[in-house]
């Protein structure tokens, strides 16, 4: 009998720390002791241990074993521990005859039976592993896809606790696959694929489709307001088929976010396409910016990270969920404090809200046919509250579609407004290389007001409005940020007194 350690990792958020697996097994009454503060779902690990060794051939020993997480103050969760408290046991009972390599990560969780069960986060686990010199990891069969996706290590996995310890040279025969089968990682519930969704499907509403297009080229907030079928969804759903594919950094960051949130399909390699989360107006304020019990989980807006998160009928959502968006639409992150630790995640999305101009939706033009007194009307678009709206680059006020007038004509594919998207946002690219941003969306203000300010005499319009109190400080300067989109979007080296006034009518529902 003996000590014997194995390395694992435990998830903060994103953030990886490395944890020291002991194991010390010694004479005296048995007992199976699990220290260094598990949660509940870490310390049930001992019965699952003990029953999936006694399956794959090695039972534990009747002895004191005692298993140490190290660093001890660090709360552990989760049971991704399961694989390597198993493997420094049997180790330390003597049951191996070659030492695990120590500068190897396993994780996994055991069934009662010895099979290895996929668990969330393998993704930034590993490459935290990674960052701090580890070199290997062993993980379930169903996680292996996913840790394939980290360069740098060496990745192996297996579909049973037999297979592992028969690598260490233990005196088990490993278990055929036929006889157990892995257990996949569960895969994430997707919308429809972007590539089923196309502009041209978009019947008329011109106004609304070139506001999603400069929302899309320089990373800009929409709210929309119209009537039920004007279209708002439909432009919302189709806002990601015209945006550029993720870089690497950003594909990392978004796949390692959804792996902590259990769904990251890992099958396609990195997640490319930008993400849309679209939260039913029931969703709580922990489901929306982030949660739950213990360490908490990436919410939509997270999860949204570098794509779309669109809410509608968004005057339905609960005031709390709606004002706890403030801070990460200026900072593009939020940190959630718990009792059992910080979590940072990144949480820069595009917004885009929907709503109706009333409750029953039909207070368009002259409101003949709509139904709700005026202090209703006023009621329902005041749940939306003035910091919020001050926050949204553009409002726009959709009417009823005249099919008579459109006909059949179909608008712009969205493989041609990508290409001018593409084309703005590298025109940005270029213009920031040496910046810590690439989009107009992100340049401070007052480098906006200096050394990106207008030509003088150009933004007379903005600097009126300001004056004439119908903007903030901070709505001229989202104003202007809509000028440079719009400059980028004509090819132009500086927005000039055009760019300056559509943009102030893209904002003008911010101005009433």
């Amino acid at each position: 009998m003996g000590q014997a350690r194995i390395f694992s990792v435990t998830l903060t958020g994103l953030q990886g720390t490395l944890v020291e697996v002991e194991a010390d097994v010694s004479s005296g009454l048995p007992a199976f002791s699990l220290v260094g503060l598990p949660d509940s779902s870490t310390l049930q690990a001992r019965d699952r241990v003990r029953a999936a060794s006694a399956r794959s051939g090695i039972g534990l020993a009747q002895r004191r074993i005692t298993v140490n997480l190290s660093p001890a103050w660090q709360p552990k969760h989760g049971s991704g521990f399961d694989l390597a408290i198993a493997v420094a046991v049997v180790a330390a009972q003597g049951d191996l005859q070659v030492a695990p390599p120590t500068d190897t990560v396993m994780l996994g969780e055991l069934g009662l039976d010895g099979r290895l069960r996929a668990v969330p986060g393998v993704l930034p686990a590993l490459l935290a592993a990674r960052d701090r010199g580890m070199t290997g990891a062993i993980v379930p069969a169903g996680n292996l896809a996913e840790a394939r996706l980290v360069q740098g290590l060496d990745v192996d996995g297996a579909e049973h606790l037999s297979e592992v310890l028969h690598r260490f040279g233990a005196d088990v025969s490993p278990l055929a696959p036929s006889a157990t089968g892995p257990i996949p990682a569960p895969a994430e519930d997707e919308p429809p694929a972007p590539s089923m969704l196309d502009f041209a499907d978009v019947i008329g509403q011109a106004q609304a489709r070139r506001a999603a297009e400069v929302a899309a080229a320089g990373g800009h907030h929409l709210l929309m307001v119209g009537p039920p079928g004007a279209g708002k969804t439909m432009i919302a759903a189709r806002l990601p088929t015209i945006l550029p594919e993720l870089s690497v950094e950003e594909a990392l960051t978004v796949s390692a976010i959804h792996s902590v949130a259990g769904r990251f399909d890992s099958r396609g390699g990195l997640r490319l396409q930008p993400p849309f989360e679209s939260p039913h107006h029931t969703a709580s304020t922990a489901a929306v910016v982030g949660g739950g019990s213990g360490i908490a989980l990436p919410g939509a807006i997270s999860r949204a990270h570098a794509g779309v998160l669109f809410l509608d009928e968004a005057p339905e959502f609960s005031p709390r969920v709606l004002d706890a968006l403030r801070e990460p639409l200026e900072t593009g992150d939020i940190t959630l404090h718990r009792a059992r630790g910080v979590v940072h995640y990144p949480a820069r999305f595009q917004l885009v809200l929907a709503a109706n101009p009333c409750p029953c939706g039909r207070a368009i033009g002259k409101g003949v046919d709509c139904s709700c007194t005026p202090l209703q009307r006023r009621r329902y678009l005041t749940r939306l509250s003035g910091p919020v709206q001050d926050r949204l680059d553009m409002h726009l006020t959709l009417g009823p579609v005249d099919v008579a007038r459109a006909g059949d004509a179909t608008g712009e594919p969205s493989a041609l407004i990508a290409a001018r998207v593409r084309a703005a946002r590298d025109r940005q690219s270029e213009r920031f290389s040496e910046r810590g941003w690439s989009l107009n969306a992100q340049i401070p203000g007052p480098l906006l007001r200096r050394e990106l300010a207008p030509v003088p005499g150009e933004a007379r319009l903005l600097d009126h409005a300001l004056s004439q109190g119908r903007l903030t400080l901070r709505g001229y300067d989202r104003v202007l940020r809509l000028a440079w989109t719009l400059a980028d979007l004509d090819e132009a080296d500086r927005p000039g007194a055009s760019h300056i006034g559509e943009a102030l009518t893209l904002r003008r529902g911010a101005d009433r």
